[in-house]
């Protein structure tokens, strides 16, 4: 198989699941968004109840913030990698090297911008939760 087909399976394989990563989260932080400004917290019967309504889906923003920059530094290890077996097969064209070393750091750049979004998202739901929760129990005395 061609290392060059290869190296661009692996870096844009990454890339594209980094991509759908950060849709799921962005779809979900929307979801929550719309959820939390609906939400009439009087409706629950009790606290366990709001709480388990208030974090769906925040473990999976969370896991995404997590996760995403070992997914992209794995895309970036991978193509490194490859570039190494290509400089080892001879072929040692320093600009060919060098655009293969900047394709394979942009799996890390855009693992790391998936995690910060979904960081941000995460964090922002969280304080929502809380304020609901809040609410919720000065509701109730």
């Amino acid at each position: 198989m061609n290392i060059e087909f290869l190296k661009n399976l692996i870096d844009y394989g990454v890339i594209a699941l980094l991509l759908f990563m950060s849709f799921i989260s962005f779809w979900f932080f929307i979801e929550r968004i719309i959820f939390y400004k609906n939400l009439d917290v009087s409706s629950f019967k009790n606290k366990k109840t709001l709480d388990i309504a208030l974090t769906k889906h925040l473990t999976i923003i969370g896991t995404i913030a997590s996760n995403s920059p070992y997914i992209g530094l794995l895309g970036t290890v991978l193509a490194i990698m490859l570039t190494f077996m290509t400089m080892g097969n001879g072929d040692i064209e320093a600009a060919k090297i060098m655009s293969s070393l900047a394709l394979a750091l942009k799996a890390t750049a855009v693992g790391l911008v998936v995690a910060i979004a979904s960081q941000i998202f995460y964090n922002i739901l969280g304080r929502y939760a809380e304020v609901l929760k809040s609410k919720y129990e000065t509701e109730e005395v």
